[in-house]
Formats: structure tokens, sequence, C-alpha cells
């Protein structure tokens, strides 16, 4: 059974970049390069992401996650991002706010991740910064909220790292790698 969903060829969202990296909302052309970059690094992030499914490769699967992605940005309930190097040539990870919450909230969830390959190399911290400055400034964001495992030191070093500060300890928040774990709770308001 064929699936067939209407997306636009870039899907809705902000284009930011700095010097080193691009971020973009992905579309159907990155789907060999996701898929690579994703199972080069299955070992390295699945402890920390939902368990993977079944139909995680297939290329049904990436429309339909292209489909949501754009349809929570044109409801401006959230934002999907690619982390692109070398001029926007290479997939190094992706970041997103989902969540938002406007009204008298003004607030969103910051996710996040990156290709074993890319890590700690400060990819990540300037895909956090791109996207907090889009964020508060462009978006009129007042706080934006983050969740780990207490065990992710990398995670929490890059949230402090960004101004973020943890306010709590929530048990058996996500369920992670397939059980539900305990998580830190991080915020950061805009300044």
């Amino acid at each position: 059974m064929s699936f067939r969903l209407p997306f636009r060829k870039l899907g809705a969202g902000p284009i930011l970049r700095s010097e080193r990296i691009l971020l973009r909302p992905p579309n159907i052309d990155d789907f060999k390069a996701w898929v690579d970059l994703r199972k080069a690094s299955r070992t390295f992030l699945q402890p920390w992401e939902p368990e993977w499914q079944d139909d995680e490769f297939t290329r049904t699967s990436f429309r339909y996650r292209l489909h949501i992605y754009n349809k929570l940005a044109l409801e401006e309930r959230g934002i999907a991002l690619f982390i692109l190097g070398d001029a926007g040539q290479n997939l190094l990870g992706a970041i997103n706010l989902n969540n938002i919450r406007r009204g008298i909230s003004q607030t969103a969830t910051l996710g996040y991740w990156i290709g074993e390959a890319y890590a700690r190399q400060g990819y990540m911290a300037e895909a956090t910064r791109l996207l907090l400055d889009h964020a508060f400034h462009d978006m009129g964001l007042h706080r934006i909220e983050a969740a780990c495992l207490p065990t992710n030191a990398a995670s929490i070093a890059l949230l402090k790292k960004s101004g973020f500060e943890q306010e709590g300890y929530a048990k058996s928040y996500l369920k992670i790698a397939g059980t539900w774990q305990d998580h830190l709770l991080f915020a950061r308001l805009k300044t």
C-alpha cells in the first residue's frame, strides 16, 4: 500500500545560519542522509530516545514524519530543523521546538539529537544558540524547557552551557529505550 501525504518540497519553518552550520526544515531529499546517519549512530542514540519502530527507516515513515513536522509548523505548534554542515551539504543531526504554547505561557520544549561522528564538536551548542535566538526574538517566546536523563552528562552540559537552569526532577517522565525513566527538568527564560 502506498502512503501519500501532501507536503511542500521544503517544509514550513525558518532557515537559520551561522558560520559553520545551517538549520532548515527537512525535505524528502534528506531521506538517504537521514537513514545513513541514524543507522551509523544507532548504538550512540538509542539509550537516549524512544524505542525505534520496525518501520523506522522506510521512506513511507519518513514521509509521514515530514508531514507531521510541516503540519505542526504551519499550525505554529512546533518547528523541526535539520542541522547541516559543510555549507548545507552534510547532515549532522536535528533540533526542534515542540509543544509551543502561546497565550499567557509563551513556552516551548526543546529537543535534539546529533550523529555520533559529530558529537562533542560544538555543533549542537551552535544549533541551540541559533534556535533559542529565533525562539526568543523572532517568535516572541518567553520560556524554553528541556528534559534529559540524569545519566546523560553530555546533554546536561549542553543545556547548562546554553543558559538553562535545572528546575526539577520528574519521576517516570518519558518512555526512553522502552522504559519509563526519570528526567531532569531544565528551563531558560528570555533575557
